[in-house]
């Protein structure tokens, strides 16, 4: 893929961890179809280079005792950039991590100073960044009162297949103790990425049974992050999935897989 061999070291025990495993295991299977290894559930506890190489020692129960190869990537996350913004002389309050505190309409602690984007925390997309803007200038210029309280926040992971994803995963929905009904189809089953010859992924549908709403989905696909962006907008609507079951689709897109999907919707548990 890379025009190398690639070794993926993971700590947690499926790629993806907050995500479902079957859209976690159906992209990670896809990945190794085309030669690249992952070696989960394992920490490295050294780095050094011998002979041209860098040599990682790894230490976990099913996990080889070092990975050889020409360069590391290392992905170590994000911190805030807030140490020298003298935020302390403005009594401007950060959270232990540094991330600027804030309420629902994005103010700080300090009268007259909000915050937005990633210096706030919670997830990094350069969309919310954007939406929180949006929220700031409607309260500030239009007397409006907007809140990033509960607001529908879609997301890709830019892998190839994409993984367009909104709202719940299946798991957390559990953990909320709802009944819930879900919908499941391979692309495999989708006649444009038949024609394509890209069968890889699925789509999911997670639904509360009490109302029919969508409480969150998943579409592992060629083009899943803009897929998603239909089942995300019928969120914000509050409306029930049922809504897209008598949908005409257009023939042959990747779209038309969301006649299946919402066919498939069954109750569970």
């Amino acid at each position: 893929r890379f025009g190398s061999r690639v070794t993926v070291v993971h700590a947690h025990e499926q790629i993806l961890p907050r995500e479902d495993g079957d859209a976690a295991q159906e992209l990670q299977k896809t990945l190794e179809s085309e030669g690249i290894n992952f070696v989960l559930n394992a920490r490295t506890t050294s780095v050094k280079t011998s002979n041209g190489q860098v040599v990682l020692t790894l230490d976990g129960a099913s996990s080889p005792t070092d990975v050889r190869g020409s360069y590391l990537l290392v992905a170590t996350g994000r911190e805030p950039n807030t140490a020298d913004l003298g935020l302390d002389k403005a009594g401007v309050q950060i959270d232990s991590k540094g991330f600027i505190r804030v309420n629902g309409r994005l103010e700080t602690n300090v009268p007259g100073i909000w915050a937005l984007g990633d210096v706030k925390g919670g997830p990094a997309f350069t969309h919310i960044s954007y939406n929180d803007f949006q929220i700031v200038y409607a309260n500030l210029m239009e007397g409006r009162n907007l809140t990033i309280e509960n607001r529908i926040v879609p997301y890709s992971v830019f892998t190839d297949p994409q993984l367009g994803r909104v709202g719940m995963t299946e798991k957390e929905a559990r953990q909320q103790g709802k009944k819930l009904k879900i919908g499941k189809i391979p692309m495999s089953s989708v006649a444009r990425a038949i024609e394509r010859d890209e069968t890889a992924g699925l789509m999911k549908l997670v639904v509360d049974a009490a109302n029919d709403r969508i409480l969150g989905a998943a579409i592992l696909a060629t083009e899943g992050g803009e897929l998603i962006q239909m089942l995300g907008t019928l969120m914000l609507a509050g409306l029930p999935y049922t809504l897209l079951k008598g949908a005409v689709y257009i023939h042959p897109t990747l779209a038309e897989g969301f006649f299946a999907l919402m066919e498939s919707v069954q109750p569970v548990d």
